[in-house]
């Protein structure tokens, strides 16, 4: 995979959001649910005066802990509602430790922490919108797998192709014929062709 210029792992800082959007504690909650509509996100993060995140506010929390008890949002801080502390993640880790993160502590987002400063938020939608490229590397890795095997398994003979019938110093067995480059080249590009 590495001579195909592909990562076998991505990692979180492919995927996140950043910047992150912040709210500090000390704000109201109804400026917190303008921000949230004016980026267009369903969480922020709480930071204090000097930018340090402590906590998370999702649209759930401004439902169930303001709505629901019937809490004027202009009567109530962030801190007051916030999720705290604030679970983070390296931009370095795997996506794969990430999602593991998430489904341990039965979350959906975690703030990406940078020698200690916050750079981003992850979240399990982000990792959702690249799992089909992921799939998509893991099947075109078996398959290079698979080709490599069958080269060590059918090392190349000379005679003539069973499909073209010309001569070749390079036959390989495929599917119980022996074909010269040029056709198993062709029988690939007609697979493809014809692959969902």
């Amino acid at each position: 995979m590495s001579e195909l210029g592909i990562r076998s792992r991505m990692l979180v800082k492919d995927v996140m959001s950043s910047p992150a959007i912040t709210i500090r504690e000390d704000e109201r909650i109804d400026r917190a649910a303008q921000l949230m509509d004016k980026h267009n996100i369903g969480c922020l993060i709480v930071t204090t005066a000097g930018e340090k995140p402590i906590g998370i506010i999702t649209e759930r929390d401004i439902v169930t802990r303001v709505v629901a008890k019937d809490i004027k949002p202009s009567e109530i801080t962030a801190k007051d509602i916030m999720t705290a502390p604030l679970i983070t993640i390296s931009p370095d880790e795997t996506l794969s430790e990430a999602a593991r993160r998430m489904s341990n502590l039965n979350i959906r987002r975690l703030g990406v922490i940078y020698k200690g400063a916050l750079i981003g938020i992850i979240s399990s939608k982000d990792i959702l919108a690249v799992t089909p490229e992921l799939i998509e590397i893991i099947q075109e890795k078996a398959r290079i797998e698979e080709s490599e095997l069958e080269e060590v398994e059918n090392p190349p003979s000379a005679g003539y192709c069973d499909n073209c019938g010309r001569w070749s110093d390079d036959l390989v067995e495929v599917e119980g014929n022996f074909l010269c480059e040029d056709c198993r080249i062709e029988l690939e590009e007609a697979k493809r062709e014809y692959q969902p």
